[in-house]
């Protein structure tokens, strides 16, 4: 199977969904010919554009991990042109990939850079005469040593002169600390001794749970989200809305050494606020200084991430928002699967960093897409008007996201009739580019917010005990008459060559895939060729007019897998550094989740108790499996007078029992080397009966098909 995939016979878009991309191709190019500022800003200040045509990775130098040439068909020109891709989107792409080293501000003391289009995100880099800070450092080793090396080639400052004095991550998520160590792979991987680490608190909790522990699930989840395997293309992948797509690199993370809002970096008191800080104290507000850049911090936990903050540089009067605010509408629950986000919080957040910094902010960034800089007004004075309200519209939006859906919650609608009624945003909202849904949608989104403050269920019983899709297929196709006839109707919906239509004919195709899986199913193997090879058409006619990039992005990578199956993973976000940065009970609690829970209780009624002592952290805890859960107590249970086994090693070598697949082979290695002893009269067979109950996660578990 190769490893970028491509239909052997692209679909051909029908008559409707070619003539609505073309007519959103042309409206938008008429848009930009009135107000071009968008181009603008995303070229403004360029040094330097990619110096080479691709990125491989460091471990297979024949795999490319970002390939900057992928994407040159998304031209202008041929916006309008292109019936495939909905214009609007082809817009946004457009402008993600608009690559290279640009400077965004300097100041007295020092120089702000970027360096865009190398990854889903930006990497930031702050330049003083001590030396650089980097902001963000993307998503994988490779994009992030190639973004560095880029910069050090374009301004001649090498290591000697501008060492790496510290690294800050804005949040939590992989695309903005994946890439850490390739900063220091001019100097061998180990970090340089005493440079900080700088991020928000709670930062590492919520980066290691959400990689570990739904992260195979995640993983997949983000093929169709992202669309990594698909052919770059106007009949495949053409960008995320964010950025292109994630890099397929080595993850990687150097831990925080100074956290924000930590015990150690509290509060700036308002006796302790400095003049030189720019703008007004208020309670909340963080200092620090490296490199001797002086930056002010705002915490806004619970926003785009559970661990997030802006960053404020006061000498440059320029204002990082993070990913509270970007030329997009974001997700308030993102496809690839996550903790829904509070879409209230972000609303008052924004409030809050508009009334903190909105006066005293010439220049705004943000760890994707491009700056937004002060105009000259009509006056002949220097403005942020423009910033401002892209700030206050973008806090709007999400504001009006949460308050809507609750007044139609508390009106008795569904989560799925609310993103019906409001299908759009407000003329004030919905006239702004960065407020359309390229990555986030209006449906998923309201649904999402329905989903954080009502669950699942939508309150009527007949949804409280429904059939498995298997089960329910085949029994819709049974009382529709057999598949042929489903198969009919599906067609029959398809050749209205309306939305409605597709979204009819998917959801009738989706009945006739599951069902042919089920016990006896009557369906025959050319029926369900046939739903396969419609329902392909199906989604693809749906990607193909879908503004949003990830909704194209799932169903083509959708389309695809109908017909050729799941396909494997070429990326994944779990890395020998996130074992390392687990406690000990994230990475138990991470064990557990691969218990066979049925067949564990079934199998050992009386409980397993196993004391676990490290040798090099002094840490002990104990773990027992009952009932089919591993029960994990730190410091040792003193409920247990006597463990079925003991068992005594370092940390390390527990971190690597979980760095490749085989739990219980790795630990009898282990055992078999001398890195971990055993004591108790059955401490090896109790060992290895609980690690027996251990499963693997599938990483290329099937999605559009049972």
């Amino acid at each position: 199977m190769p490893e970028n995939l491509a239909y052997a016979e692209p679909v051909e878009p029908t008559p409707g969904v070619a003539g609505a991309n073309r007519k959103a191709g042309e409206e938008s190019r008429i848009a930009d010919e009135k107000d071009g500022r968008d181009f603008a800003d995303a070229s403004r200040f360029l040094i330097s554009p990619p110096d080479v045509p691709a990125i491989m990775s460091r471990k297979d130098p024949q795999k490319v991990v970002w390939d900057f040439a992928a994407y040159e068909f998304l031209e202008p020109e041929l916006r309008a042109e292109m019936p495939t891709v909905n214009g609007s989107l082809h817009r946004q792409g457009e402008l993600t990939a608009v690559s290279g080293l640009f400077q965004v501000i300097s100041c007295r003391d020092y120089r702000v850079y970027q360096v865009r289009g190398y990854d889903l995100s930006n990497m930031t880099i702050v330049e003083s005469d001590q030396g650089l800070v980097v902001i963000d450092p993307l998503a994988c080793y490779e994009t992030a040593q190639a973004a560095l090396a880029l910069f050090r080639d374009k301004t001649g400052l090498g290591k000697e002169q501008r060492p790496v004095k510290g690294v800050v991550y804005t949040h939590c998520h992989v695309d903005h600390f994946g890439g850490a160590r390739g900063l220091f792979a001019e100097l061998g991987d180990p970090l340089e001794p005493g440079v900080p680490v700088v991020a928000p608190e709670g930062f590492l909790e919520h980066a290691v749970s959400e990689n570990i522990y739904a992260g195979p699930a995640m993983a997949r989840r983000a093929q169709y989200m992202y669309a990594a395997q698909l052919d770059k293309g106007p009949t495949g992948q053409v960008g995320s809305g964010l950025g292109l797509t994630i890099s397929t690199g080595e993850v990687t993370l150097v831990p925080p050494t100074v956290y924000i809002g930590g015990p150690e970096h509290p509060a700036v008191v308002e006796n302790d606020w400095q003049s030189s800080y720019v703008i007004p104290w208020r309670p909340g507000l963080y200092q620090y200084k490296l490199a001797g850049v002086q930056m002010l911090f705002q915490l806004t936990p619970g926003t785009e991430a559970p661990a997030e903050m802006n960053i404020y540089l006061p000498d440059a009067r320029t204002l990082c928002i993070a990913e509270n605010a970007t030329h997009t509408m974001h997700n308030i629950l993102s496809l690839r699967g996550a903790q829904v986000r509070d879409a209230h919080a972000w609303s008052k957040y924004l409030t809050e960093a508009i009334q903190t910094f909105g006066k005293e902010t010439d220049v705004l960034f943000a760890s994707h897409h491009w700056p937004m800089w002060a105009e000259v007004d009509s006056g002949e004075k220097v403005s942020n008007a423009r910033i401002l309200e892209f700030l206050n519209k973008q806090r709007d939006m999400y504001g009006y996201l949460n308050d809507q859906t609750l007044r139609l919650i508390n009106a008795g609608q569904t989560g799925i009739e609310i993103a019906e009624e409001l299908q759009t945003l407000p003329a004030g909202l919905n006239d702004h580019w960065y407020n359309q849904g390229y990555y986030g949608s209006m449906s998923h989104n309201l649904k999402a917010v329905y989903q954080r403050y009502m669950g699942w269920y939508d309150g009527n019983p007949a949804h409280l005990w429904e059939l498995p899709p298997v089960q329910a297929g085949a029994n819709y196709v049974a009382a529709m008459g057999g598949a042929g006839a489903v198969i009919g109707t599906a067609r029959t919906a398809y050749e209205t060559d309306t939305p409605d239509g597709f979204r009819w004919a998917a959801e009738l195709l989706n009945h006739v895939v599951f069902g042919a899986a089920a016990e006896n199913s009557p369906i025959t193997e050319a029926s369900l060729a046939e739903a396969k090879q419609l329902q392909a058409k199906v989604l693809t006619q749906l990607g193909y007019g879908a503004e949003n990039g990830t909704w194209r992005n799932a169903y083509l990578t959708g389309a695809w897998e109908v017909v050729g199956g799941p396909q494997p993973l070429i990326t994944s976000q779990s890395s020998a550094d996130l074992i390392r940065s687990t406690t000990l009970d994230q990475y138990f609690s991470a064990l557990a989740r691969s218990v066979d829970g049925p067949t564990a209780a079934e199998q050992h009624r009386i409980p397993i108790v196993l004391d676990w002592v490290f040798t090099d952290t002094g840490d002990k805890c104990t773990t027992t499996l009952r009932n089919g859960v591993l029960v994990f107590v730190p410091g040792g249970d003193r409920l247990v007078d006597v463990p079925d086994a003991t068992l005594t090693l370092t940390r390390q070598t527990l971190n690597e029992l979980a760095e490749k697949p085989g739990f219980r082979r790795n630990f009898d290695q282990a055992v078999q080397d001398g890195k971990i002893t055993l004591a108790g009269e059955r401490a090896q067979e109790s060992a290895d009966a609980v690690f027996d109950t251990l499963t693997l996660p599938d990483p290329k578990f099937p999605i559009v098909t049972p």
